[in-house]
């Protein structure tokens, strides 16, 4: 029998509605000075060979890139496929999600426990906490995850072995998952290919278009649909389990899709079964009932209530509580605001939620793009895939900086290791790219993936497409940071950490219903 220990108390419920201090509304003006102003075996099939843009309505997850989806009528399938206004920098305010219930405790245990299950995998192999984990505080310490396949946590997770080895590695870093409560939360990806939409009847685009279910609660719940579908991160390869098969049909929403899958998955462990009819007891009478809108509504119950950071020094200073940050970190706040920091990093949680080309280097498998004259869709074109305008080509979406310091590596390539070498980066960033010190790659290491890890780099041509997308977005321009001005931005980005989340330990459940194994 499965038994549970009493989860900690839910923290910070109230993150919905909380007001954090603005940083354009908080931080001292410069000199003193008031300016007013996210088929087949082990052996992919190639469909992007011949270098054709790809289908961005057939990615849904940081890993379908294309190369590892099979065209549906290739294979003969005939199922049914169901103005931050205290800050002129800043852009204009986002829409806002409808105001939404508070998930209750129940909830919030049912998500836990589908946060840590394997179930969820096509092979039974990883979780969601696999690759955001609370010992390294919701992400996994990597530049790019590994995903089902491999073994190991954080930096000691390796490529697995034999027929079980991973495929690829991850294309992109794995966020963070603090502060995800708000709800001014627009987008999420890195290139924000999930974004509230109250004109579509799910609330929401996705890669899923009008199959995306209706009844979910906010943003996370629609994003918490996707992993799933991703043959790199979670379903495994066409041929091992049915869940992998219909991820090779981009199967996700009908009677044989994915979430149907998973979600009888659910119905047949009676443990499940109480804990769905604890959180939605006018819902679930029995079995049947559950369905994998519940699941995904739950999982975002526990992120939201459970990873609040607001509580940093930066936030006690600005509540009036003198010495709360150190004279450093004062010194730091002020560079970071008069060198243009805050133009993209603004607000309570120092993000615009808005895309950027900053001339991150590109590593790893890419996602399935292609500069003119190239074919192996070894590049990210990132904000691009989701608009279709090249004018959006090497833009990712900004992260917020709270608890910073605890959430290396840094980009959506997890190019830079540490704080410093990500601030020098914003120096000059063109020169950055160019420049590149690739021992800071913190991931493990297999020859055939080790072969891909640097193929755009490698290209002068496709650097400096790159490097262009930097120059075109106008405000990157070089900065003459000393080297005790990135000591002081340093210390400001690490006074945005919130103690409470230095210790995350007691948000790891001690067994989950599938009795499949906590250990990756």
């Amino acid at each position: 029998m499965i038994s549970y220990s009493p989860r900690k108390a839910v923290l910070a419920l109230a993150l919905i509605t909380i007001t954090l201090p603005s940083f354009a509304q908080t931080t001292p003006p410069p000199n003193g000075i008031d300016n007013n102003n996210g088929n087949g075996q082990r052996n992919h099939h190639n469909e992007h060979a011949n270098g054709n843009q790809i289908n961005v309505g057939q990615i849904p997850s940081e890993t379908n890139n294309g190369r590892n989806q099979v065209n549906d009528n290739q294979n003969g399938d005939n199922r049914p496929r169901g103005n931050n206004p205290n800050n002129p920098l800043a852009p204009p305010q986002p829409p806002r999600e409808p105001p939404q219930e508070l998930p209750t405790p129940e909830q919030t245990e049912l998500g836990q426990a589908l946060f840590f299950d394997k179930e969820l995998s096509g092979n039974r192999n990883i979780s969601c906490a696999s690759c955001h984990h609370p010992s390294t505080h919701t992400g996994d310490d990597l530049s790019l995850s590994i995903g089902e396949g491999g073994e190991g946590l954080g930096q000691l997770r390796n490529t697995g072995a034999g027929i079980d080895a991973v495929v690829e590695r991850v294309p992109r870093n794995s966020p963070a998952l603090f502060n995800l409560g708000r709800d001014d939360l627009k987008t999420l990806f890195h290139d924000g290919r999930i974004s509230i939409d109250p004109s579509v009847p799910s609330g929401f685009n996705s890669p899923a278009g009008n199959d995306l279910p209706l009844g979910l609660n906010n943003i996370i719940a629609a994003q918490a649909l996707f992993p799933v579908t991703s043959a790199t991160e979670m379903a495994g390869q066409s041929g091992e389990n049915e869940i992998a098969d219909a991820v090779s049909f981009n199967d996700f929403a009908s009677p044989l899709g994915v979430w149907e899958l998973l979600a009888q998955r659910l119905r047949n462990i009676p443990a499940y079964v109480t804990l769905f009819q604890a959180a939605y007891p006018s819902e679930v009478a029995g079995p049947d009932d559950i369905s994998f809108t519940m699941a995904a509504n739950a999982i975002a119950a526990f992120e939201t209530s459970t990873w609040a950071a607001s509580n940093s020094p930066f936030d006690r200073q600005m509540a009036g509580e003198t010495g709360a940050m150190s004279d450093a970190a004062l010194r730091g706040m002020s560079a970071f605001q008069q060198n243009g920091c805050a133009g993209c990093h603004s607000g309570n949680l120092q993000t615009d939620d808005q895309f950027h080309a900053i001339a991150m280097p590109q590593i790893g498998p890419g996602k399935g793009d292609n500069s003119e004259g190239f074919s192996d869709g070894r590049e990210d074109f990132g904000r691009e895939r989701v608009t279709g305008n090249e004018v959006h080509r090497f833009q990712f979406r900004t992260p917020s900086l709270r608890n910073i310091e605890l959430t290396a590596p840094y980009g959506h390539s997890g190019a830079y290791r540490s704080l410093e070498a990500m601030v020098r980066h914003y120096i000059n960033p063109v020169n950055a790219l160019n420049n590149y010190d690739r021992t800071q790659v913190q991931m493990p290491s297999r020859t055939d993936l080790d072969a891909l890890d640097f193929v755009v780099l490698d290209n002068p041509q496709r650097l400096n497409e790159i490097a262009q997308a930097a120059r075109d977005e106008g405000r990157l321009r070089p900065r003459n940071l000393s080297p005790e001005e990135v000591d002081d931005i340093v210390a400001f980005l690490v006074a945005l950490t919130d103690p409470a989340s230095l210790d995350l330990s007691s948000d790891v459940p001690s067994a989950v219903p599938s009795g499949l194994s906590l250990i990756d």
